[in-house]
């Protein structure tokens, strides 16, 4: 998959209870990502934080139960990311989304190196 140098960075901010249709949401918007043909996704699951309702998510001990944030990131064109969007409206009750411009480096995986003997 070809991957443009200029394009835009999805970020998305939820809670690690989130759920859709009975189903923890990252792996859904995850899931649905790859479905779609995006460049690819990565789930980072926060220690800390805190979101529209000013409630401290936290990782302490005595609080392991707790709604812990991740944030979903998610790179490719910016016309595959404005397609992307509207899905995200329909399974997000909480949360935030954001977009911002990139530029691409490199996009390649170990085969890549292979066939061009690195």
């Amino acid at each position: 998959m070809h991957l443009p140098s200029e394009g835009e960075l999805l970020r998305i901010f939820i809670g690690s209870s989130d759920q859709y249709h009975h189903r923890p949401l990252h792996e859904v918007i995850v899931e649905e990502a790859r479905k779609r043909g995006l460049a690819g996704a990565t789930v980072l699951r926060g220690t800390l934080g805190f979101g529209a309702h000013s409630r401290m998510h936290t990782a302490k001990i005595l609080r392991l139960s707790e709604d812990l944030p991740m944030v979903i990131e998610i790179v490719d064109s910016a016309e595959k990311i404005e397609a992307f969007l509207p899905h995200l409206d329909t399974w997000i009750d909480d949360g935030m989304v954001t977009v911002e411009k990139v530029r691409v480096i490199a996009y390649r995986h170990s085969e890549t190196k292979a066939r061009n003997g690195k």
